[in-house]
């Protein structure tokens, strides 16, 4: 068979790029496999030889040869460009595949609320005949994949947004971005710690820590053997607390009140812990959302009998992201609350005061950012 096919002359340009590829670890095996049969052909190497020392088939290094007489070696190492299929899936069946796939399954009678790919493609299918897309009767799920990107529908995902619930939020989010900007400008002045008569806290409430107890001995790491902590996966719950807090924006000081509730009464303790920790003169300005135990007819009396000494400041609603407190509670949720373990729920309320207590040790003042130019302008 050798002596069958004309012999292949390969320009030294050609030998070279040949001979690059053939030894080169980042081209595709197949580029790499073509160019070292050519190489061997042109050689000298018979076609049986050039089987059994690359472990290949006849058929291959003929069609390799063939291509390379054909239309020159290197541009036998890729493949010939095919004419393809025609499309058989038309625009109509596509939009009809989207406005499927932005539609609930349960308004087609399914129990999901969202579709599944394999739950789509099972309805395309079903239903492409009546729908008069007889080009979807046999569609693949990559196929459908395809539309659906190409479409920028991802079906089987969920964002979430926050509906703007408050007609008068933007008021009451400019009211609360003043109160920051006052104390910003308190806290820039020279004599900020002096002649002050009034100061401002950011509260809010975080519940729901969970008290766990280890069930087993959690073990220490050991250099060379184990490199994490180890822990049963077994736990039991002892409970729950919920941490009242409060942050001075002008010191940092996190005034912090630990209880199994959040009611008015709990609420009501809040305000007279830190009553006792400012002067009786001066103005306690107070940052907070509208739950009810802030509001409600006990909290009232509680501030009628202090008169003139709180000043509430409400966060709109559904804005408890304007509340810088909320700032304090991201940062203990990843410091001295993150993979807690205690013995019991007195324990847990103890480790977060002795928490707390060593972040007054060094105390940082949270700034608020966004939007501070506006209020600046206004």
């Amino acid at each position: 068979m050798r002596n069958q096919k004309p012999d292949l002359v390969l320009a030294d340009s050609d030998r070279q790029e040949l001979d690059k590829i053939s030894r080169s670890r980042t081209e595709p095996a197949s580029r790499v496999q073509r160019a070292t049969i050519l190489l061997m052909y042109a050689s000298g190497t018979t076609i049986t030889a050039i089987t059994k020392t690359l472990g290949t088939t006849r058929p291959l290094v003929y069609r390799t040869v063939d291509k390379a007489l054909a239309f020159g070696p290197l541009a036998s190492l890729d493949d010939m460009k095919r004419s393809g299929r025609s499309r058989v899936i038309d625009d109509a069946a596509k939009s009809w595949v989207i406005s499927l796939a932005c539609q609930r399954p349960t308004e087609r009678g399914y129990a999901a609320e969202t579709w599944t790919y394999s739950s789509l493609v099972t309805h395309i299918r079903t239903h492409a005949d009546r729908s008069g897309h007889h080009c979807l009767k046999k569609v693949s799920r990559s196929k459908v994949h395809d539309i659906l990107t190409e479409g920028d529908i991802r079906p089987h995902k969920i964002s979430y947004y926050l509906e703007q619930r408050d007609p008068q939020f933007e008021e009451k989010m400019i009211d609360v971005l003043c109160v920051y900007k006052d104390v910003e400008m308190i806290n820039q002045s020279p004599d900020s710690t002096q002649n002050r008569e009034s100061t401002t806290v950011s509260y809010d409430e975080k519940p729901g820590i969970q008290a766990i107890k280890n069930i087993a001995a959690q073990l220490r790491p050991v250099p060379g053997k184990h490199s994490t902590i180890g822990r049963d996966y077994e736990y039991k719950r002892l409970g729950t607390v919920s941490l009242l807090g409060g942050i001075d924006l002008h010191t940092g000081r996190v005034h912090a009140l630990v209880k199994d509730r959040h009611r008015s009464r709990e609420f009501v303790e809040f305000l007279d812990l830190i009553d006792g920790r400012y002067p009786e003169d001066w103005v306690i300005r107070i940052v907070l959302d509208n739950h009810s135990a802030h509001v409600s007819k006990e909290t009232q009396r509680y501030l009628q009998s202090r008169p003139n000494r709180f000043h509430f400041v409400f966060t709109p609603k559904h804005g408890s992201w304007l509340n810088l407190i909320e700032s304090f509670f991201s940062k203990i949720a990843r410091s001295f609350l993150r993979h807690i373990r205690v013995d019991s729920k007195q324990e847990l309320v103890e480790r977060i005061y002795q928490g707390i207590e060593e972040i007054n040790k060094d105390p940082v003042v949270f700034r608020w950012r966004y939007k501070m130019e506006e209020i600046a302008t206004a």
